[in-house]
């Protein structure tokens, strides 16, 4: 018997009628011989209604205050899990729900965004063998100060990897509202095409790049563990799209697909002293308050003697980010700081482009072809991300994913 781990999300979960058609799914795989392990995250809408309830009565600012956010916000998983056993019982199947201090389920002590250190897989192990279907609440962990602690926003993905990994499961679904992985965001680009297969490495550039169809960390994991992951619907049947090793994406495509992130700011910091040490100077107060940078662009005056910094960081951080950098102004000595927030950051990836020539080229082309002015440009092994205009997103999208012959792409 192999151990199957579904994962249903918030809109999977998100009434009665829809945890009842999540128990036939279920149900379906125990009827195919397989012992399943289900994660679920909370009803949709519950998470936010919970955080709206924290953040009315605190700032958060503080270590102890974070370790009650965890406490309320992990909840809403409680709940699912609960429900969705019971709906399992009434079906005639032995089921259970688990929570993340039931399980060992470990974690550091970074409240709000914990990582996984350990698993204890004992538990499960027995109660799969003894019939039952474990239902585990995701997104949630326990510290060596026996708190609950959660795992970031979308750490169902990764409680449900982790688990995979742990148990050494066949295979991780991850079922949610879309039916695989898609070459571009369909709403936006209406040729855009399903992934069968789409290897690791260009799944975890679409995830970090703006493709929100699974949590990042989720894609690390598993590649990490070698788990293979289905990214499928729960409303409508089909394959979805597996994730695998690079060795099993059978036809090498140049370019998998094209990806965009309205959610950057970009910072520039003029007339900085161009000495050494200069971008550590600039990026450690950010670094203190986990501020994640992006894009870094460095241009050196004529003369040598300054630069001016140019750099992209998540929406959410740019006032504490703009606080951070005046406040250490005189140290740094830079003339003036600027923000631009209508921009965006489109990206196109493939491991085809380790072995193929031009195809930067092709892009920036393409963009020129359509008056469309690059503003930064950053690259990796597998990715070309530059940074435009936001008002040129979606002609941007769509000129690229033709360009690149994504429209007519015959999956592997």
């Amino acid at each position: 018997m192999a151990i199957i781990v579904q994962k249903f999300g918030g809109t999977s979960v998100a009434n009665i009628e829809r945890i009842k058609h999540v128990a036939s799914l279920v149900k379906e795989e125990i009827n195919r011989g397989n012992q399943v392990v289900v994660v679920v995250s909370a009803m949709s809408g519950k998470t936010n209604e919970l955080v709206e309830w924290t953040n009315a009565v605190s700032d958060l600012t503080s270590h102890d205050s974070l370790k009650e956010y965890d406490s309320i916000v992990a909840s809403g998983e409680q709940v699912t899990a609960g429900l969705l056993a019971l709906t399992l019982q009434t079906n005639g199947l032995k089921a259970r729900s688990w929570l993340g201090w039931q399980l060992g389920f470990k974690t550091d002590t970074t409240h709000s965004k914990a990582r996984i250190e350990h698993i204890d897989r004992d538990a499960i192990i027995s109660s799969l063998n003894d019939g039952y279907v474990a239902v585990i609440a995701g997104f949630q962990g326990i510290t060596e100060e026996n708190r609950i602690a959660t795992l970031g926003r979308g750490g169902s993905d990764t409680s449900a990897v982790a688990l995979a990994a742990a148990l050494g499961a066949y295979q991780c679904d991850i079922y949610t509202d879309v039916d695989g992985i898609y070459t571009t965001d369909p709403r936006v680009v209406p040729k855009a095409r399903r992934l069968n297969k789409i290897a690791y490495e260009e799944m975890l550039e679409m995830a970090s790049l703006g493709a929100k169809v699974l949590q990042i960390r989720s894609v690390e994991m598993a590649m990490k563990h070698n788990v293979r992951v289905r990214v499928l619907s729960s409303f409508e049947p089909g394959e979805g799209t597996l994730l695998v090793d690079e060795e099993e994406v059978v036809e090498r495509r140049l370019v998998t697909g094209v990806t965009y992130n309205r959610n950057e700011d970009q910072i520039t910091l003029t007339g900085v002293p161009n000495t050494p040490g200069v971008a550590a100077n600039i990026f450690a107060p950010l670094t203190e308050k986990e501020i994640n940078v992006d894009m870094i662009v460095q241009n050196v005056s004529q003369s040598g003697d300054y630069t001016d910094i140019t750099f992209t960081i998540p929406k959410a951080d740019t006032k504490l980010a703009i606080e951070q950098l005046e406040a250490v102004k005189n140290n740094l000595g830079y003339n003036s700081l600027m923000v631009n927030e209508n921009v965006a950051k489109v990206s196109v990836i493939g491991v085809g482009m380790r072995s193929h020539a031009g195809l930067a080229q092709k892009m920036f082309q393409t963009l020129a072809d359509k008056s469309i002015n690059i503003l930064v440009i950053t690259t990796s092994e597998i990715k070309i991300s530059i940074l435009i205009d936001e008002e040129y997103v979606e002609l941007a999208l769509r000129a690229l994913h033709s360009a690149y012959g994504l429209d007519a792409t015959k999956e592997s």
